[in-house]
């Protein structure tokens, strides 16, 4: 499809999708996506996620988990994407957060894989990465999934520094968030700091967090302060657009340096 061709369509499907979404028809949505790609390609598809408000975007995904595949997961810019979870909060209900954070925070977790691991493009997949983690509430994101399996993270924070790039998504639980966090720390040694900071805001070095003894028990103190599930919630509903700065990214610096090198 021609250039032309995509600019004459981009406004209309855009503005179709934008209605859909907002008044709550997501299948009709993903419809119209459907045929947007059949008839124009899924460049237009890309383009309309790309110049649709984020916060819509939010809307639309959040519909949609690794149980249920979008073709908004499968080609969301990731620069688009990043913004969108800045919005993702804005669609929890705030008396699940009060009674069943774990359950947003899981089904949050199947978002993120659900797109960063929509295919085997690694490019792609490292580009997903590096964008959401440069921001602010991507970070909180991350740190949000990370604080179901706390443990598990604090070991491959270990791994991470006496492997490298050499680590693998292994660990003694074989937890599901592995891979991710794995993928993360490859992709953005500074996303991956940020992460950890978020979750563990006491520790000063991915090396005091990997060294630490993290006890099963959790009526027992840990040896870093752990910022919990609901907690995590509660920030990224703080970051929403409306009380953050308007860039979302910051000059926090990085915990860590050349994990990789």
């Amino acid at each position: 499809m021609s250039d032309e061709t995509s600019n004459k369509n981009l406004p209309a499907i855009s503005k179709q999708v934008t209605e859909l979404v907002l008044a709550g028809s997501l299948s009709h949505a993903e419809q119209a996506f459907a045929e947007a790609a059949e008839q124009h390609g899924d460049l237009v598809v890309a383009e309309v996620l790309q110049n649709i408000p984020p916060h819509v975007t939010a809307l639309h995904m959040a519909g949609f988990d690794g149980g249920k595949m979008s073709l908004a997961t499968l080609l969301v810019p990731p620069k688009a994407w990043a913004d969108s979870l800045a919005y993702i909060a804005a669609t929890w209900n705030e008396d699940m957060i009060e009674d069943d954070p774990e359950r947003i925070a899981e089904s949050l977790f199947a978002h993120i894989h659900g797109v960063v691991f929509a295919t085997d493009d690694e490019e792609r997949r490292n580009e997903l990465l590096q964008e959401a983690s440069a921001t602010d509430w991507g970070c909180t994101a991350f740190a949000t999934v990370f604080s179901l399996a706390p443990k598990e993270v604090m070991e491959l924070a270990g791994e991470i520094i006496s492997k490298g790039q050499y680590i693998t998504a292994q660990t003694g639980s074989d937890s599901d968030i592995a891979p991710l966090a794995v993928a993360l720390a490859k992709a953005s040694e500074d996303g991956w700091d940020r992460a950890l900071f978020e979750l563990f805001p006491e520790f000063r070095h991915s090396a005091d967090l990997a060294d630490a003894e993290f006890s099963d028990d959790p009526d027992e103190e840990q040896p870093f302060m752990q910022r919990s599930t609901k907690e995590l919630l509660y920030r990224m509903r703080k970051q929403v657009p409306s009380t953050r700065n308007a860039s979302g990214r910051t000059g926090r610096r990085s915990l860590g340096s050349g994990i990789f090198s």
